[in-house]
């Protein structure tokens, strides 16, 4: 019989990981909780919260899942691995505990400071007078960062001394983003191209998917507040084939070690946000889940079957299978978001010509919804995400654009300058 598989999540990265496994000769059914529109089209969409642990755990058996898959970082960082394991559940996703490398700056710092992998100098700070001492002991700019989880928005780089101050306080006090940190990371400022590195590990042995280029500034030439993620490419090109092979030998891989060690072992998707420094690849966070938006960008690439893949993360045979195949070509994401976003931003604003899938523009959705006439609406501030392939990245990034262009709704945004910089430079 083929399997069953949950995908839980609401949003773009579900979406493209529903897409994917939905290619799965394996894969006989997919459930989407909650899901969305797009996933609608390929699986059966279960209106259950992320953080509805409860129930969760109960569609899971009640199906008799194969497999959980779980997307957002906010039902690993309540323990949804953990109920699903207890129940026997082949789960892909982190225990509560490991899902820390995420949900905790400081504990990953101090994974990494005992791993001695190469990461930003930083103090932690409790309140407003230490945070005043630490930030003296910084050059300008320096970066801000809430110790919990902010779905990609407590990061503030300062400019200035009453900048930092300032984004520091609100980030203790709740006022800058709504929820109160008990703690804030102060961080030196690195200086290079970002890239991520995604990889799969079973705790013992990590698989390195193809790296990626996000883009988390709001605007072109990133500017603007930071984001979830406006966009992404990948292969990125800064990450040479011995170069993706020191960042496994000198920080995935002792980073996984050094979770391990610490009774957190790391079952899942690794997630290393590196700056490509002067000195090198240095990490500036991890995530303990598929990126979004690089999911879009590095799922479509995948050429090897990615039940087989998710499943023996879950199982811990990750060593006895085959490593992942990756097409040649490259992909392009742009993210179409809500006018206002990532501040506030209206609703049910009606979507026209998403169109449909072909072999080289794909979109997924993000924050979409229906209304009773069938009418797609926005639903969120990261609305649409649409890929481009093609050969080189002029092309990818030409599909994306166009099949952008295609689509419609009152205040639309979007970066018009994604995947420039590598256009540029193979020019």
């Amino acid at each position: 019989m083929g399997k069953a598989v949950i995908v839980v999540g609401s949003g773009a990265r579900e979406h493209a990981l529903a897409w994917k496994l939905a290619q799965s000769p394996l894969v006989e059914s997919i459930i989407c909780a909650p899901g969305n529109p797009g996933t609608a089209s390929l699986a059966e969409n279960v209106a259950i919260g992320v953080l509805d642990l409860d129930r969760m755990v109960t569609l899971a058996e009640s199906r008799a899942a194969d497999l959980v898959v779980i997307g957002p970082e906010a039902p690993l960082a309540a323990g949804l691995a953990d109920r699903l394991a207890d129940r026997g559940i082949a789960v892909c996703g982190p225990s509560q505990n490991a899902a820390r490398i995420e949900s905790s700056k400081s504990w990953a710092k101090s994974i990494m400071d005992g791993a001695g992998v190469p990461t930003a100098r930083s103090i932690l700070v409790t309140d407003t007078t230490t945070l005043a001492e630490a930030i003296g002991q910084f050059s300008f700019p320096l970066v801000i960062k809430a110790d919990g989880l902010t779905a990609g928005k407590g990061v503030i780089i300062a400019g200035r001394r009453q900048e930092a101050l300032d984004a520091g306080a609100g980030l203790l006090s709740g006022s800058l983003l709504g929820l109160r940190s008990a703690s804030v990371v102060v961080e030196e400022f690195l200086v290079g191209n970002e890239v991520s590195m995604l990889a799969l590990t079973d705790g013992a042995t990590t698989v390195p998917l193809l790296p990626a280029c996000d883009y988390k500034r709001a605007f072109d030439g990133d500017q603007g507040p930071n984001t979830g993620g406006m966009g992404a490419f990948s292969p990125a090109s800064e990450i040479t084939p011995q170069l993706a092979y020191e960042i496994q030998r000198d920080i995935l891989e002792p980073t996984v070690n050094a979770m391990r060690d610490a009774g957190a072992p790391m079952k899942g998707i690794l997630y290393a946000g590196l700056m490509m420094t002067g000195d090198g690849p240095k990490v500036l966070e991890f995530n303990a889940r598929f990126g979004d938006p690089e999911a879009e960008v590095l799922l479509p690439l995948l050429e090897s079957d990615l039940f087989e893949l998710l499943m023996a993360t879950a199982d811990g045979t990750l060593s006895s299978i085959e490593a992942p195949r990756w097409s040649n070509a490259k992909a392009v994401c742009v993210v179409l978001a809500s006018g206002g976003y990532p501040g506030s931003y209206p609703t049910g604003i009606p979507i026209s010509g998403t169109g449909y899938d072909t072999i080289d523009s794909l979109v997924f959705h993000a924050g979409t919804t229906r209304d009773e006439a069938g009418q797609l609406l926005t639903n969120g501030g990261r609305v649409l995400a649409v890929v481009g392939l093609g050969d080189t990245f002029e092309a990818a990034s030409a599909r994306a654009y166009a099949r952008a262009d295609q689509i419609t709704f009152d205040g639309k945004q979007f970066r018009t300058d994604i995947a420039a910089r590598v256009k540029e430079r193979h020019e």
